[in-house]
């Protein structure tokens, strides 16, 4: 794809949805949907939890050809060949998602609080951006423009897991940056689609590096898809991590 001159693929990405908060400004979060998907399948949702303090930015992948699909288009925050941690990591597709990301979030007010949450892939492309945050760069090496105080995933998986713990090393200020970032992770056993497995690795995997401040959650019976019990946990989470008022507006 890439070219001799040092040329890389141009990105772009679809539409995004914003829900606004309905009480004091307090936190924004990126929320990324997964493989297929729209930005406004989740503002629809997320438009509907108790969280007023929270500003939703709901973006839209690419459209682009998956290998997973034998090269067929369709929205993607990166190629991937397979749901896991085990298929090649596409960096090049997963920096530019994750730079879509902090773009999104670098304009929003000084005293905000900034959160990545997602889904499935989108749920990827969050753990992937918490890596960055926390080394404080992409996987091309140019600098990580935010400072994430949440992020969230759903039903996902950590890319690029088996190069992570050699680029933690030798830097003490990745390691404190790591132990201080609240994660919130939750997964079905039940899940069909990105392994239960996969899920409970990719949360090993963050905690042997220094991922101290994580909470891995387990639903029985739950497949590929979120509940009720699900989105309140991640409420009440996202409440007391984030410090936010609550319903005062």
């Amino acid at each position: 794809m890439n070219s001799g001159s040092g040329t890389t693929r141009s990105f772009e990405f679809g539409r995004t949805h914003v829900v606004r908060p309905k009480g004091i400004h307090q936190a924004t979060i990126v929320w990324l949907h997964g493989l297929g998907d729209k930005g406004s399948s989740w503002s629809q949702l997320l438009e509907t939890l108790a969280l007023p303090n929270i500003k939703w930015i709901c973006p839209t992948a690419p459209t682009r050809p998956v290998a997973i699909f034998g090269g067929y288009p369709c929205t993607a925050w990166f190629d991937v060949g397979d749901l896991s941690a085990d298929g090649p990591d596409d960096l090049e597709g997963l920096d530019a998602s994750a730079a879509h990301v902090a773009n999104l979030l670098s304009t929003e007010p000084a005293n905000i609080k900034l959160g990545i949450g997602g889904f499935s892939m989108g749920a990827a492309t969050a753990l992937y951006s918490a890596t960055c945050n926390i080394l404080g760069k992409y996987g091309n090496g140019n600098l990580y423009p935010v400072n994430l105080s949440a992020v969230v995933g759903l039903s996902g998986w950590l890319p690029c897991s088996r190069t992570l713990k050699n680029q933690m090393e030798g830097s003490i200020q990745a390691v404190r940056r790591a132990a201080s970032l609240p994660i919130l992770l939750c997964h079905g056993l039940g899940d069909d689609v990105v392994a239960y497995r996969h899920g409970e690795k990719s949360a090993q995997a963050l905690n042997s590096v220094g991922f101290r401040n994580l909470t891995f959650r387990t639903y029985n019976g739950l497949g590929h898809y979120t509940i009720p019990e699900e989105t309140d946990e991640v409420c009440n989470w996202l409440t007391a991590r984030l410090g936010l008022q609550g319903t005062r507006s």
